[in-house]
């Protein structure tokens, strides 16, 4: 726990202690670079403190004082401002600490506010108990940095592999500790500290908490006083110590106690190795090259006192404490006395050396072996230490090596004492008291002690000589491999030992000689040279006639002891039914007999476990059959113990598979377990009857377990099917329901002698049940009932095992009940903290629990789907809901409680914890049970604490490491895989229940509220408030580790894939819209998270790159929530900071607190605009975070496959695929693997079987080939992540932050970088395409940044007179860009449209930057047009024309493709590429363009394509239309094919490919939708048009298409009129109907205007000649249309131009008043339009038809009164004139009308243009309320105008304002036209009345002339009837008073004031237009006429 506090700047006792400890484990066993130095310095501040070891600062009356005054004078406190004033508590608790430890006031005083720091991290203690801890904690950190500096020394032993210079630091610090009394200052601390005296200390002073704090407080000084005894065990391993050191050394062991089972503590073991270190010269032999040197510095070669001293202190007969300890020593030192004898330099020590034997003997008399058997052995740490065990062996096998006498003495001795036992037995006397069992204890050390080898160095091998060459590969030994070299002498001793130890073995050394066999056969070479020996021992005396008395050492002699008991015992076999049963026959085993077979299965046992091929051999020996031996005595009446070792045997042959199968036959047939029920059997035989009846009364299991444990042995292998066939049903399941019914369920009522036993028996059991239930796949087959015939019935066959361990695990079955037990008690026996028996067990029971739990959960899914499949009448509940029941010990519903307080454990107990992780996240997943889990952890506030603790302490574990590998052989990697492997889980756990609505676990865990509504939530820092440490702060800390280095959060580096997850839980927090709030807030002001993160971007992780992007995308996504949400807060300076940390290119010296920017910013920006490169440039951190995405992707090759078909294989691949939690699709390749062999196992035949070994070889290369596929779909994905999180934060950074974040010349060159940069990664050869879309995506945005970037800088005239271009990028740059983008588009090829219209997208906003904005019509004559064309091309135009010759470099490549997208494909892209053409079209002044899409058939293909799009638009007028596609597309189609016809030769060409004919034969013109009956299905949101408004949308493109061709066509102006003209006839009812239309709204007014004005360029005579031949009928048909058209105009004049207009005008106000004012002017040039294209039209029929007056027709009747009702009401034009003739012809008067109309308007617009120009002109002085209401008219909304800055405010009133002056000047423009057409018709038509006509009489009205009068008037004007005889008769109607009416209103209407007007007009505009005096010739004539006299 310890581990895992911060450092503060409190307690001196405390945190410096820490930082040191951190210092040299990152130095020493981290090896972290740049350590020696820091270590260096540490070492320095703290060389006192190792000086005076765990010595405290002493009290002093001064410091009394000054905390005394501290509550009321206050105290000053390190790294705070002034001094505190400090509560009167904290003060005595300070005073009761400095007593307690004995410390400083002050120093007690800093632990305490330490204390109170830390105590969040210690859920549930006070400040006090947490510097008790604290404390402890920092002595613990001395000892450990201590320890670890001493083992980083170079020396004799062992080497850590650390740099030169650090080992020097290191060496030189530890020689000066030493120097100063180290050793002395470190025993009197082992003797001083224990566990006991402090805990009474502590217990006076209520210094103890919870039994937690008890526990971690006992461990800290136990780990102190250890850490300690190691220090000194480390430097003797590596120096020796001087004399008095080792004297110092010996005469604390002379103290030292036994514990009470007569072992060492772990303390006094470390210093009784020291001590044998200290007289070890083993590294003599190893002969290693620094050898010379090691001998130089020895003292026991080098100084005789040393010798002398330590010789007479050890020969010195005063007895230890341990006499045992004593004979230790006494040993080791006469095997150093024996080795330094044999040395040169020894002979110098003769007199000492002599001594060897008599020590030796001393040593034996103390009874050596004996206590390093019990007293080292039996101590627990002994095997976790290497170096121990490499010192014991040294030991043993030099006293067998180097004093062979003294064993030949041993053995002597030992056959002596034999004779006298059997002697003694012969004469029944009492056994001789001076038996000495030295030999035993020998043999007995040496079994012992080889049979563990936790560390797999097999030093049992130096006992064995290998007699033949072992050709083994598997054998790597210290002298194998090569029989041909002599082996050493030690070995040949030793192994001579051995087999001399077996000839003539006594009977009393069998046992023990059995034993040590066993310790020497442990390992897989010593196995196979104990089988050889055992086989070899028997081989020597089988010529003998018995084949009994061989060597009583031999698998022969075993084996036939074996069968002869077999045979004897089975003698006896009683009759089950005979009442004697239970008595134990005479002829039994004796005890003695049972040891030595116990010895000898041991032994077999070990050496099979060991050996496959010595299990294969015994097994198969025809004449011992062991297995069927021993299956036979366990039928027979022996000890259950001695059955047990038959069964742990057994077990131990079943390893093969091959005997597996067999031996499950066997165990079948011999019915060890009744199975079968013979008929008339009174009671049960077997197993079953041993276990209740014998075991239980004894109160002893050890037959059960070893079932358990055979059973468990076999089901590895295999489970048998078909066994027990013919006589039950075959199958498992009877040993199922034994193991479920007799041995699980009754457990816990049991008695038990050995309390451990209880858990042992669970713990077996659970094994089996965990092994069936992991390897069962539910399969359909299990869920049908099949049936088996047995002895002629039918009875239902039984189910696999792991089938029916599920079927009660999903039920309330018994079972299940006892597993949730199980898993409480586990939980409340661990909260206890305390010691028990069993405790292991207990672990490993509740772990095979959690584990069935898990596995239940995980398959459950699949099990009840195919259950439900099956309709099968089983009945099941998922296990989750199971868990939710109450449990009968609590009566509350508190499973799932216990299984998470497994968390609170993950120190002691990770497995435990990892699983509970597991089965916690696989519950998570339901969301309905997450509320009731909410509410049952926080039930209980106690229990809530605990499991909130227990998950921050799963994730503030620091000792966890992400593993690749699966099998660690380090028990620590494994422990720390696991850790990490917690930690994942509740990572998921939380990102799952995150997803899910409130109230989640995720939200309790990460400290939200689940009572009150979340986003009310106020996130503290741990401790504020009461605030406790919740799993969001150890998520926070882990990430901020490390942030503050230069390295970054070391997370990321360390674990990636949790740094991956912990950046996703705070993106969610981050992204849910309840946590936004409160987390952003937190992240923001206490931890100033994102800063942090973001300046170490990117993270490059070579090792596990998909990771690293995994990382950067949820920091990138959760920036941009970031930006987002500041910049809507207005917390500019939060923006400011993140803005300037991801753009800025200019090396950060460190960064402004406050992020305002000062002025150094502003000229920074403007220099960085001009030089491009200036100096030390730095990498945009969002460029550089692009650079960490690889966009390159190396796809793994097609496999290459000999055996398996590719086509079927790649099938089966992808019906393994499925969709992984992270959404990627990737293949299961454990369900592959097991398909694939499946298939392999299915071959048949003697071929198949020889390929097998290739089959696999090729099954293994599909799987790699399959893992391969998956991380590139893994990488893939990844990338694609991380580029769509990039762009997102690009997009946000662009437009969702406050423009004048960034200046516009900075953001130009920084979208500059973006694109290029994008464009480079993404052209690059090797680009995967499927990070294309987003790039595309990417560009888009970045080019529309650009070009609204550019424009809105040249509409404020900035970038205008910058040199570089006509912006602040220079035109280089915009080039560049260009080049990239049709590369893009060019390299997308044939596929990717969709893609692609990203990109036309990209270009169209692109050109745009050339295009000129609007500039506002002044009126002026501009210049001459020489000073036009010689002026100097602007920005613009040169741009323009780069940009063209660019586009032009390409060539046909990419014509063609832009071409093809028009024409085909998906609509958006084909829209876009049509606007794509329209644009280059444009400016494409070469034609080049034009002429490919007209030869190249282009062109054509789009006219025709009108024909299929017509259906499409039918459907489009239907009320409720389908899509609206077809629509926008017609829309574009039409806005090319307009932009072709611009030109003349475009125009032609579409008439050429039949464009008007294709819209001739198009009938949606002819279905012009009613209006009225629409009214109802309007769409609400306005965005779905009317069906009127989506005719107009289709009729008005191809009127405006029509008008552009007759335009460009003028020249042969009659081919394109004609054609149109044809238009016009073929829907001439459609076309009336809208010329007559009632109701003239905005829509109505446009197609008026368009259709006007096709008429007035084609319904003129003539036009028809032109169209080619036309038989007479249907020219007369046409001339009829056409004279209704002309009639339809002129009436539609009169409308116009008389009383409907300012009705319309006013009916527009009301009806829209928001959008009036524009509104308005659109309908007034609309008017405008249609009087000036009727206007025209006259104009046109008058010139047609005559040049001059006399013979022209006359379209307006001689009246000259103007329109009269001005209420709106249409009254007769002229009451004189006889309605009849004059009722469809207007009136001359209408002409005057409108002349006056006009003159009077253009006076109105002329005026407003000023006022507009001068506004123009002084925008900047205008009053805000003005600009306001400028902007009106451009802003949706209310209050609207409000929140525009007021440099946009400005600019939009400057673009109303030129829109306005636009629109008048095209006003003026048109009232010109209006005035100067009325005055010529007005003057034909009165020099014709008043000059040509001769008036008639009224009185012949009644001729028929009438009417040819009116058809002169009008309707005849293609008719050739202009003779004068006809003439005469025409006029016949027009009488002389009507002319003499008309002179006088005409001159009355045609006064002196509209003279003057006009010629005004023509001053004000036509002259600066330059048509000079063209008005002021015809009012002169008009007046002419009018003042002419009557003839």
């Amino acid at each position: 726990m310890a581990a895992q506090m911060a450092v503060n700047s409190g307690a001196s006792l405390w945190g410096p202690l820490k930082e040191l400890w951190e210092t040299v484990d990152g130095a020493v066993l981290r090896r972290q670079p740049e350590s020696v130095h820091l270590l260096d310095l540490q070492l320095k501040k703290h060389k006192p403190h190792f000086l005076s070891l765990f010595k405290n600062p002493p009290k002093s009356a001064e410091q009394r004082e000054k905390v005394r005054k501290a509550s009321t004078e206050g105290i000053a406190i390190q790294g705070q401002q002034g001094s505190r004033l400090l509560p009167e508590q904290l003060l005595t608790e300070a005073f009761i600490l400095s007593d307690l430890f004995d410390i400083g006031e002050l120093a007690a005083l800093e632990l305490l506010l330490a204390g109170e720091q830390q105590q969040p991290y210690f859920p549930g203690l006070t400040r006090g108990l947490v510097a008790v801890l604290l404390y402890w904690d920092g002595k613990l950190c001395m000892a450990n940095s201590l320890r670890t500096l001493i083992q980083s020394r170079q020396g004799k032993t062992f080497t850590l592999d650390l740099s030169g210079e650090l080992v020097a630091l290191t060496t030189r610090f530890t020689d000066e500790l030493m120097s100063q009394g180290l050793t002395k200052r470190i025993l009197t601390l082992v003797s001083e500290i224990s566990v006991t005296r402090e805990f009474e200390r502590l217990q006076k002073e209520r210094g103890l908490g919870n039994e937690k704090h008890r526990k971690e407080v006992a461990d800290l000084i136990k780990e102190c006083r250890q850490a300690l005894a190691d220090s000194l065990f480390s430097w003797t391993c590596q120096s020796p110590l001087s004399k008095d050191d080792t004297l110092a050394l010996i005469g604390h062991l002379e103290t030292v106690t036994a514990q009470a089972d007569g072992s060492l503590d772990s303390v006094s073991l470390a210093l009784v190795m020291a001590l044998l270190y200290c007289l070890d010269v083993s590294f003599i032999e190893q002969g290693t090259e620094d050898r010379d040197d090691l001998l130089q510095a020895l003292p026991l070669l080098t100084e005789r006192q040393y010798v002398s001293a330590v010789h007479s202190r050890l020969m010195d007969s005063q007895p230890w404490k341990l006499p045992g300890l004593q004979a230790v020593c006494r040993l080791a030192w006469a095997l150093l006395l024996r080795v330094l004898s044999q040395l040169p330099q020894g002979s110098a020590l003769v007199e000492f050396t002599e001594a060897d034997e008599a020590l030796a003997d001393q040593a034996l008399l103390g009874d050596v072996f004996l206590f390093m058997k019990e007293g080292i052995l039996g101590c627990e740490s002994f095997s976790q230490e290497e170096f121990y065990i490499r010192r014991v062996h040294s030991l043993i096998t030099d006293f067998l090596a180097l004093m062979p006498m003294k064993v030949k003495q041993l053995r002597n001795r030992a056959d002596e004492d034999a004779r006298l036992v059997h002697m003694s037995l012969q004469m029944d006397s009492e056994l001789p008291s001076s038996l000495r069992k030295d030999l035993d204890h020998l043999m007995i050390l040496i079994g012992e002690f080889y049979s563990k080898d936790p560390f797999g160095l097999e030093l049992g091998l130096e006992f064995w000589c290998p007699t033949e060459s072992l050709q083994h590969s598997s054998l790597q030994g210290s002298y194998l491999g090569m029989a041909l070299q002599r082996p050493p002498h030690k070995q040949v001793v030793l192994s001579k030992f051995v087999r001399q130890m077996g000839d003539l073995l006594p009977s009393t050394l069998y046992i023990s000689y059995l034993r040590m066999l066993k310790g020497l056969a442990n390992g897989p070479q010593c196995a196979h040279y104990c089988f050889s020996l055992l086989k070899t021992n028997g081989a020597a005396h089988s010529d003998n006639i018995q084949g009994v008395s061989g060597s009583p050492v031999s698998w022969e002699h075993f084996f036939h002891s074996l069968m002869l008991y077999h045979e004897n015992l089975r003698r006896d076999l009683p009759n089950p039914d005979s009442a004697h049963y239970r008595h134990p026959p005479l002829r039994g085993i004796t005890q003695r007999e049972m040891e030595g077979l116990t010895s000898f299965l041991q032994l077999l046992t070990t050496i099979i476990t060991w050996s496959e091929n010595a299990r294969l051999a015994l097994c198969e020996h025809p004449q011992w059959t062991p297995a069927v031996v021993m299956l036979g005595l366990l039928q027979c009446s022996v000890p259950p113990v001695l059955k047990a070792e038959l069964l742990h045997c057994l077990a131990a042959f079943g390893k093969s598979p091959e005997i597996a199968a067999s031996l499950w036959q066997s165990l079948e047939y011999t019915q060890i377990l009744q199975t079968v029920r013979a008929p008339g059997q009174r009671q049960a035989a077997g197993i079953e009857v041993e276990l209740n009846e014998i075991e239980s009364s004894c109160e002893e299991y050890p037959l059960t377990r070893s079932f358990c444990h055979l059973i468990s042995t076999l089901v590895e292998g295999s489970l048998p099917v078909n066994l027990g066939a013919g006589l039950r049903v075959p199958g498992f399941q009877p040993y199922l329901n034994f193991l479920r019914d007799s041995v699980f369920l009754p457990f816990p009522t049991r008695a038990y002698r050995r309390p451990a036993e209880k858990w042992e028996v669970a713990d077996s059991v659970l094994e089996v049940f965990h092994k069936l239930l992991r390897d069962y796949e539910p399969q359909p087959s299990d869920f049908v009932q099949e049936i088996v015939e047995l002895q002629g019935e039918q009875v239902p066959a039984h189910k696999p095992p792991g089938h029916s361990i599920m079927f009660h695990l999903l039920n309330d079955s018994p079972m299940l009940a006892l597993c949730l037990s199980l898993l409480e008690e586990g939980v409340r026996q661990l909260d206890t903290y305390a010691p028990f028996p069993g405790k292991k067990h207990l672990q490993s029971a509740v772990l095979h629990c959690l584990c069935l739990l898990d596995l239940a959960l995980q398959k459950e899914a699949v099990f009840m789907d195919l259950l439900r499949e099956s309709q099968a009448s089983l009945l099941v509940s998922p296990l989750e809901q199971l868990l939710q029941g109450v449990s009968p010990q609590t009566r509350r519903a508190d499973h799932i409680v216990n299984i998470a307080r497994y968390l609170y454990h993950s120190s002691s107990n990770p497995e435990a914890a990892f699983q509970s992780a597991k089965i916690l996240r696989r519950i998570a997943n339901y969301p309905n049970i997450q509320i009731r889990l909410v509410g049952d952890f926080t039930h209980d506030q106690a229990v809530s604490d605990k499991l909130m603790a227990g998950f921050v302490e799963c994730l503030d574990n620091e000792d966890a490491e992400e593993g690749t590998e699966k099998d660690d052989v380090d028990s620590q990697k494994k422990v720390a895989r696991i850790r990490h492997e917690t930690q994942i889980h509740i990572l998921n756990l939380l990102i799952t229940s995150l997803e899910l609505k409130a109230p989640n676990l995720a939200l309790y865990l990460l400290g939200y509220e689940v009572k009150k509504p979340v986003s009310s939530t106020n996130l503290q820092d741990p401790g504020v408030l009461g605030c406790p440490r919740s799993c969001l702060h150890a998520i926070l800390s882990r990430l901020q580790r490390g942030t503050e280095k230069r390295s970054g959060p070391a997370l990321t580096q360390q674990a990636p894939h949790l740094a991956e997850l912990c950046y996703q839980v705070i993106y969610q927090l981050c992204a849910c819209p309840d946590t936004s709030g409160p987390t952003m807030r937190y992240l923001r002001t206490s931890q100033d998270f994102l800063f942090s993160h973001l300046q170490h971007l990117p993270f490059i992780l070579p090792s596990n790159q998909i990771a690293a992007l995994s990382q950067m995308s949820w920091l990138m996504k959760t920036a941009a929530i970031e930006l987002r949400v500041t910049s809507l807060n207005r917390q500019r300076s939060h923006t400011q900071r993140l803005v300037s940390l991801l753009l800025d290119d200019q090396p950060h010296a460190q960064h402004a607190a406050d992020g305002e920017s000062g002025m150094e910013d502003e000229t920074r920006s403007v220099s960085g605009f001009l030089h491009f490169d200036t100096v030390s440039k730095v990498r945009r951190k969002l460029l550089s975070v692009l650079d960490a995405i690889e966009f390159s992707q190396d796809m793994p090759e097609l496999l290459q496959l000999d055996f398996f078909e590719r086509t079927q294989i790649e099938q089966v691949i992808s019906n393994c695929e499925h969709v992984n939690e992270q959404g990627h699709t990737v293949c299961n390749v454990k369900l592959l693997h097991r398909v694939l062999v499946a298939e392999v196992n299915a071959l048949q035949g003697m071929a198949a079987i020889g390929q097998r070994p290739l089959l696999m070889e090729e099954v293994n290369s599909i799987l790699q080939q399959v893992v391969e596929r998956n991380r590139v779909r893994r990488s893939l994905s990844a990338k694609r992540h991380a580029l769509q999180s990039w762009r997102s934060l690009v997009e946000t950074l662009l437009t969702a932050c406050p423009a004048d974040l960034i200046p516009a010349d900075e953001r130009q060159l920084i979208i500059r970088d973006l694109l290029l940069d994008l464009h480079d990664k993404v052209l690059s050869e090797d680009a995967a395409g499927e990070l294309m879309p987003i790039v595309a995506g990417a560009v888009f945005t970045l080019t529309a940044h650009l070009s609204q970037s550019v424009l809105s800088e040249q509409q404020q005239g900035v970038g205008l007179e910058a040199s570089s271009g006509f912006a602040s990028i220079a035109n280089s740059a915009l080039h560049l860009i260009l080049r990239k983008l049709l590369d893009f588009i060019l390299s997308t090829g044939g596929g990717y449209q969709r893609l692609r219209a990203h990109l036309y997208g990209s270009l169209l906003y692109y050109l745009q930057i050339a295009q000129k904005p609007e500039e506002p019509d002044t009126l002026q004559t501009g210049k001459a047009m020489w000073e036009r064309l010689t002026a100097p091309e602007d920005g613009f135009s040169k741009l323009q024309r780069e940009n063209l010759a660019i586009i032009e470099s390409y060539g046909k490549a990419l014509m063609e493709v832009v071409c093809r997208d028009a024409c085909d494909g998906h609509e958006i892209s084909r829209m876009l590429a049509m606007a794509v053409l329209d644009r280059i079209l444009s400016i494409d002044r070469q034609n080049q363009w034009l002429l490919y899409i007209c030869n190249s058939g282009y062109l054509r293909s789009l006219v025709e394509s009108l024909r299929q799009d017509d259906v499409a638009l039918q459907s489009l007028l239907t009320p409720q239309p389908p899509l609206l596609k077809p629509l926008y597309i017609f829309e574009s189609k039409m806005a090319l094919l307009t932009r072709v016809a611009k030109t003349g030769q475009g125009a032609v060409e579409l008439l050429r490919c039949g464009l008007v004919a294709q819209l001739m034969e198009c009938q949606v013109f002819d279905m012009v939708p009613d209006s009225d009956a629409h009214r109802v299905m309007r769409d609400p949101s306005g965005f779905i048009p009317s069906p009127m408004d989506r005719y107009r949308q289709i009729l008005l493109p191809t009127l405006r298409l029509f008008q552009v061709i007759l335009t460009s066509t003028s020249i042969n102006h009659q081919q394109g009129a004609a054609q149109v003209l044809q238009w016009l006839i073929v829907h001439a009812d459609t076309i009336q109907s809208l010329l007559r239309c009632q109701e003239l709204s905005m829509g109505a007014l446009q197609e008026l205007s368009l259709l006007t004005g096709i008429i007035s360029k084609t319904a003129l005579p003539g036009a028809l000649e032109m169209g080619g031949e036309v038989n007479s009928a249907a020219l007369m048909e046409f001339q009829g249309h056409i004279n209704r058209f002309q009639r339809l105009c002129l009436s539609l004049l009169g409308r116009l131009a008389g009383s409907e207009r300012d009705r319309l005008l006013k009916q527009a106000e009301i009806s829209a008043p928001g959008d009036s004012a524009e509104r308005r002017e659109e309908m007034e040039v609309a008017m405008q339009q249609v009087c000036a294209n009727i206007m025209e039209y006259c104009q046109a029929l008058l010139l047609q038809s005559s040049a001059q007056a006399q013979f022209s027709i006359c379209l307006f009747s001689p009246s000259g009164s103007e329109p009269a009702g001005r209420d709106g009401a249409r009254t007769d034009l002229s009451s004189t004139v006889p309605s009849m003739a004059y009722s469809r012809v207007p009136s001359l008067g209408l002409v005057l009308y409108l002349l006056k109309n006009s003159a009077a308007d253009f006076f109105r617009f002329h005026q407003s243009h000023r006022q507009s120009l001068g506004k123009l002109q002084s925008l900047d002085q205008l009053p805000p309320e003005e600009l306001k209401e400028l902007c009106q008219g451009l802003v949706s909304g209310p209050g609207a105008v409000e929140k525009i800055s007021s440099v946009q405010r400005s600019l939009l009133a400057k673009r109303r304002l030129v829109q306005l002056i636009n629109n008048r000047a095209k006003l003026l423009a048109l009232c010109s036209y209006v005035i100067e057409t009325c005055l010529f018709v007005l003057w034909r038509h009165l020099e014709y009345y008043l000059l040509h006509c001769i008036p008639t009489d009224p009185k012949d009205s009644l001729l028929p002339g009438s009417t040819l009068y009116r058809s002169r008037l009008a309707d005849d004007s293609f008719s050739g009837l202009q003779s004068s005889g006809g003439r005469g008769l025409s006029l016949s109607r027009v009488s002389q008073q009507d002319l003499d009416l008309l002179k006088s209103d005409m001159a009355a209407g045609f006064g002196e004031a509209l003279q003057r007007k006009l010629l005004e007009v023509e001053g004000l505009y036509s002259q600066v237009r330059s048509r000079y005096t063209f008005i002021q010739a015809l009012v002169r004539r008009i007046r002419g006429l009018l003042r002419q006299p009557k003839s």
